[in-house]
């Protein structure tokens, strides 16, 4: 399989016109200033990864029922609030190759229409009628924003183990993936083992595409991925390459690294890219994606064979092959 979503794309296009319809119509408001920056970042792109994994998990269930596509949508309001909040914390002025929304409106716009899109999206679960719904976004949403802070306090500091950067990883990014697949063997009414198993597929899928965002912030091309090289060192964040240069370089290969982290920046950038490549670091990095994506596929055992099953286990191919 080359690496493209393409494939799954086309498997489920008219299930994303109809989410599409959804996030068009939860998204008015009388509000003028909501509806721009809302369309501005819903309009901005994206994988629409989350909703994909949830239609496809609601598929290999088996499920025809009508509340995928506003889960789906509720998924998606849930990560562009992140990302809304994510981009005034960063001080990002770059997302999918064009400004970010705070860069455009400001950063009280984008954190204010940010806590619009939260809240509209759990207006949009309670309308599903499920407690055991509401339980899981309620929970995702809150363990998002653990790891939200978590990564705060990583900023800046060298001390940062890869135990603890998976934990930001497994709170901040893969936890609304593995609800999204949850979500939809609930929905499903699936026995426990085929939910047990969508929702550590999920978990372990959204830990390997993290962590592949993280090695093409040293090595992506900036009209594939839409972002700055080098931008997490720009912020200080010590992710997977920068914490393997550290722990098994050289002291001198150390020292270049942890002096960029502290200070920030993009002055260091050429000589951590030399420590990073010199380390092979980016290569673990990508061997622990591949191991993440092999327990994803490894988790769907319990599932009978579908198309929709197939592109679960294409999806994490493409989580470690991709250059976007």
């Amino acid at each position: 399989m080359t690496a493209s979503l393409d494939p799954i794309r086309a498997l489920l296009a008219d299930d994303m016109r109809a989410v599409d319809a959804v996030i068009r119509r939860r998204l008015a408001s009388d509000v003028v200033l909501i509806s721009q920056v809302a369309e501005y970042i819903i309009n901005a792109g994206g994988k629409r990864l989350r909703p994909v994994v949830l239609l496809l998990s609601a598929g290999a269930c088996g499920y025809r029922g009508p509340h995928h596509y506003e889960l789906a949508a509720v998924v998606e309001f849930i990560h562009t609030a992140t990302l809304l909040h994510d981009d005034v914390v960063d001080e990002s002025e770059l997302r999918r190759g064009r400004q970010t929304a705070n860069a455009v409106f400001g950063n009280a716009a984008s954190v204010l229409v940010g806590d619009f899109l939260y809240s509209r999206a759990f207006q949009m679960m309670v309308g599903v009628g499920s407690m055991r719904v509401m339980e899981v976004l309620a929970d995702a949403t809150n363990t998002i924003a653990e790891g939200e802070v978590l990564q705060l306090l990583n900023v800046h500091n060298v001390d940062v183990t890869e135990q603890s950067y998976l934990e930001v990883i497994r709170r901040k990014t893969a936890k609304l993936f593995e609800a999204s697949c949850r979500l939809a063997a609930i929905l499903a009414d699936a026995p426990p083992e085929i939910e047990a198993g969508l929702a550590a597929y999920g978990m372990h899928l959204g830990t390997a595409f993290q962590v592949i965002d993280d090695v093409l912030d040293y090595s992506g091309d900036l009209s594939a991925t839409g972002k700055n090289l080098g931008d997490d060192l720009n912020e200080g964040k010590p992710t997977l390459p920068l914490i393997h240069a550290m722990r098994h370089g050289t002291p001198e290969q150390a020292a270049i690294v942890r002096e960029a982290i502290q200070s920030g920046g993009r002055d260091g950038f050429e000589a951590v890219l030399r420590v990073i490549q010199e380390t092979d670091a980016l290569r673990v990095a990508r061997e622990h994606a591949a191991r993440e994506a092999d327990l994803a596929r490894a988790a769907l055992n319990a599932l009978g064979d579908s198309k929709y099953k197939q592109s679960l286990l294409d999806l994490a191919t493409f989580a470690v092959e991709r250059s976007y």
